[in-house]
């Protein structure tokens, strides 16, 4: 059997990508994938080669923080013709807009976190003071 010819049934591709059928169902209900049906009355989803690359692409694309929508857009992009200077263009364009927004996500943690450790300092100071002052009282 070739690779092209290969299929995947629902559970071995949540076994494979540690996901739950319910995920995967989730991902075909967005349009991402496109299983055959197969069984009585359709009701056996059969997955091809091609849904597993865009299932893999999916999860890559959820780990760099895309938008199941910016996934979806890309990897649609790829079953055009096999020009990739749009494809190319559009991915760069989309992953420079989502570091853009981890960029300014990372200046928020960082300023929340100075503002974090500098409360931290204060009340540690407080607390010196306030058991500087609690032990004079103590001592006399």
């Amino acid at each position: 059997m070739s690779p092209a010819n290969t299929t995947f049934t629902i559970s071995d591709l949540a076994q494979e990508f540690d996901l739950t059928t319910r995920a995967i169902r989730f991902y075909e209900d967005m349009g991402l994938l496109q299983p055959l049906r197969d069984g009585a009355a359709g009701r056996n989803r059969v997955y091809s080669a091609r849904d597993r690359t865009r299932l893999k692409l999916t999860l890559r694309a959820k780990r760099l923080g895309l938008s199941l929508t910016e996934a979806k857009e890309l990897i649609e992009m790829y079953d055009s013709p096999r020009d990739t200077l749009p494809q190319l263009k559009k991915f760069l364009n989309v992953l420079a807009l989502h570091r853009d927004a981890l960029e300014a996500q990372l200046t928020e943690l960082q300023a929340t976190l100075d503002e974090v450790k500098a409360h931290e300092k204060e009340a540690k100071s407080l607390l010196a003071k306030n058991e500087k002052a609690a032990s004079k009282k103590g001592g006399k």
